[in-house]
């Protein structure tokens, strides 16, 4: 499972030019669910999310977690973080889950996060949704449940 998460001032996902969801301070993370993960792995990255210190503490240092903030996650589903563009200029997105297995690990995900008291919006999985990120310092991180960055 891989996550990109970036630190927001604003996010929102909109269909067909309809909001399907919006937070103000907190996270926006782009969520992909590969061949094989399961709740174990969904587990792992988002406590990993919810507790990484990547807001600012008074004296200016990341120090802070969304939990510590008490900020939002608009999590929004994205094969697309399988796509593997390593041959030729078209990429193969074999190792992205089939939408039938990612469906429910996104649902764990939500609930997970909802049960940690996160204030979760989501987009619609499977849709085609224009995401718009005010991407706060700006600040992106990378993490894989496989920790290979």
């Amino acid at each position: 499972m891989r996550a990109v998460v970036q630190r927001t001032n604003f996010s929102k996902v909109t269909i067909e030019e309809k909001e399907i969801g919006s937070i103000n301070s907190g996270l926006m993370v782009l969520l992909g669910i590969k061949k094989g993960d399961d709740e174990k792995d969904a587990t792992y990255l988002m406590d990993k999310i919810i507790n990484l210190r990547i807001f600012e503490d008074k004296e200016g240092k990341m120090n802070l977690s969304l939990v510590d903030i008490k900020g939002e996650i608009l999590l929004v589903s994205q094969f697309t973080l399988y796509g593997d563009a390593r041959k030729g200029r078209r990429p193969s997105f074999s190792a992205a889950e089939l939408p039938e297995a990612a469906q429910p690990l996104i649902e764990f995900c939500i609930s997970y996060l909802r049960d940690a008291g996160i204030h979760v919006e989501t987009g619609k999985f499977g849709a085609d949704m224009q995401v718009y990120i005010d991407n706060d310092g700006p600040c992106t991180i990378l993490l894989d449940s496989e920790k290979q960055f």
